[in-house]
């Protein structure tokens, strides 16, 4: 599938890695070279850091292709990719930099390999400015799996700011291709839980008060749901200190979204439950079918299924409009946006409509 190489700005739109991963999978996908620039440059430090240099060093291992300009602050990276084999491969942040971050790079590569990949991936599982690893785990997982994705997650060990040292094993089977998927009936919110959790040197009653918070702020607005969120102390399975919360919400047609917050010195317990209360209830009310964070992590899966996947959403982020971008530029996919228009949709909720590219896996 080699042509001519490809080139993206990541400069535009969101400005941030995620311009660099999506390209860089893209590309790996079509076994096509990609030079990116101005990467990451409207950040506070532009460049690679390290987590993005340890996804772009994963999928050359994993293509065995050639990565070019790639150090910690470079702007600018060439990347040959040659063949996607599968098989096992290691990617190390050596710092808290997000293990989903890595998986959000790496999965879609996955799928178009020619065997099962096995990836070990080490860094922070819950960090700022990431999906916590509990996100990917409970409404990620499943949702992506109705693209026809067959994957296993079995997080080892937790690890949180600023050490990191966590991991989590990868296991994914390729496809021959990804089927389209449809959610745009979001139906009746059933079920609510979650967990609060502290680690390390925190008192347990951190986890409490968190738990607590979160609850009395949700039952404002939903007073007929048994709220289970529980709270934890981790012992062994954690590597430094942390304390954070995520609530899940289900709906009858198998909708999920979800709240989450991390603790930080000198934020009260309380503060950091409201905060996961609020993001969960802010996703809930605007009558979409995904939450906020899950939008821009689905619109590589639509671009790559075959066949015209729907999404019900809430207000376009930032991120998604960029995944769309990036989507249309290096595939054939098309995306169209609409309105939505029934009687429960709100002046924010939309319809996101791809028709996918049907990218097939020569390798199967």
């Amino acid at each position: 599938m080699a042509a001519t190489a490809l080139e993206m700005d990541g400069s535009v739109m969101e400005g941030g890695g995620q311009i660099l991963r999506l390209s860089a999978a893209l590309s790996c996908i079509h076994g096509t070279s990609i030079k990116i620039n101005k990467i990451r440059a409207g950040r506070s430090t532009p460049g690679l850091r390290p987590q993005h240099l340890s996804g772009l060093e994963l999928l050359r291992d994993m293509s065995e292709g050639i990565l070019e300009g790639a150090v910690i602050g470079s702007t600018d990276i060439n990347l040959s990719p040659g063949q996607l084999k599968g098989g096992s491969h290691i990617a190390d942040t050596q710092t808290a930099g997000s293990v989903t971050l890595l998986m959000q790079v790496a999965l879609p590569c996955c799928l178009y390999s020619q065997n099962p990949s096995v990836l070990t991936l080490k860094g922070g599982t819950n960090a700022e400015m990431a999906p916590q690893i509990d996100y990917t785990l409970k409404v990620f997982k499943p949702i992506v799996e109705r693209f026809g994705v067959n994957m296993d997650c079995d997080l080892k060990m937790r690890g949180y700011y600023p050490k990191g040292g966590g991991e989590v094993i990868l296991r994914v089977n390729p496809v021959k291709e990804l089927t389209p998927f449809n959610m745009i009936e979001r139906g009746n919110i059933t079920k609510i839980y979650g967990r609060a959790f502290v680690a390390g040197v925190l008192p347990f009653k951190l986890a409490k008060d968190m738990s607590s918070a979160a609850v009395r702020t949700i039952r404002k607005e939903i007073k007929d749901l048994y709220i289970n969120i529980q709270s934890l102390q981790e012992k062994d399975q954690a590597c430094g200190n942390g304390n954070g919360i995520i609530i899940i919400a289900e709906s009858s047609t198998g909708c999920i979204f979800a709240g989450s917050a991390l603790g930080k010195k000198g934020v009260y317990a309380d503060k950091v439950g409201i905060e996961a209360a609020e993001m969960l209830l802010r996703n809930i009310r605007h009558n979409g079918c995904v939450d906020e964070f899950l939008q821009d992590q689905l619109i590589i899966y639509m671009a790559l299924a075959k066949g015209v996947s729907r999404m019900r959403t809430g207000p376009l982020t930032l991120h998604t409009q960029t995944a769309i971008h990036v989507a249309e530029q290096l595939t054939k996919a098309r995306f169209m946006i609409r309105r939505a228009e029934d009687e429960n949709a709100s002046n924010d909720t939309h319809i996101i409509e791809c028709t996918g590219a049907g990218v097939e896996n020569i390798h199967l």
